[in-house]
């Protein structure tokens, strides 16, 4: 019952905070263990709707910074002006138009993105987001550039954190305390981008 109320706490403080979410807290947690964020980067948030992850990420790369996010909804809040968010599929926006909106390649690529639980076959659904997420992290990245998604553990799960350490330095799973305590997310967590050869 501790932990319910935990995760209550952490909605309401949410609302009290202005976040759109609590989801919020799971990158504030991420970027104290980690240091991803930077002020001045261009960041790169994939499923960025309802925002919650962009609040944070504007508020730690400051007016120097670029952040570009992208989902196939719209989100409504209202954010800086150094901060653009496309309607759009991941799969199909080209590299070049995201490259123009943020003025280079990017520091960071975010992504908070779920499936929609249906209770069967959802960790394969959240690992095929995860590898469409390193396939546009590959494409937009800098060398040495730092990555931080969500998964759903289950069978494919240390499959794509090993896809994921073959193109970083240096990578880990982490689980938020933010975390529902029914939850199998999971966030892989990428450090130093090693980038191939740019893809056409």
């Amino acid at each position: 019952m501790a932990r319910r109320v935990l995760h209550d706490e952490y909605f309401k403080k949410a609302k009290a905070d202005g976040y759109a979410a609590r989801s919020a807290y799971k990158l504030l947690e991420i970027q104290r263990r980690h240091k991803l964020l930077r002020a001045g980067d261009r960041v790169l948030d994939l499923g960025c709707a309802p925002g919650s992850w962009m609040q944070v990420t504007s508020e730690i790369i400051g007016d120097e910074g670029r952040l570009v996010g992208i989902d196939l909804k719209a989100v409504r809040l209202a954010l800086p002006a150094n901060v653009t968010t496309v309607v759009g599929d991941i799969e199909k926006t080209n590299p070049d138009e995201l490259f123009e909106l943020a003025g280079d390649e990017f520091d960071v690529v975010l992504s908070d993105m779920a499936p929609n639980t249906s209770g069967h076959g959802d960790d394969l659904v959240s690992a095929r987001s995860c590898r469409e997420v390193l396939a546009v992290a590959m494409r937009t990245l800098r060398e040495g550039g730092k990555l931080a998604m969500k998964i759903l553990e289950g069978s494919e799960y240390p499959a794509v954190l090993q896809e994921t350490k073959q193109i970083f330095r240096a990578s880990k799973g982490l689980k938020p305390k933010a975390t529902r305590d029914a939850s199998r997310e999971m966030f892989i967590i990428g450090e130093g981008f090693r980038a191939p050869g740019r893809e056409p």
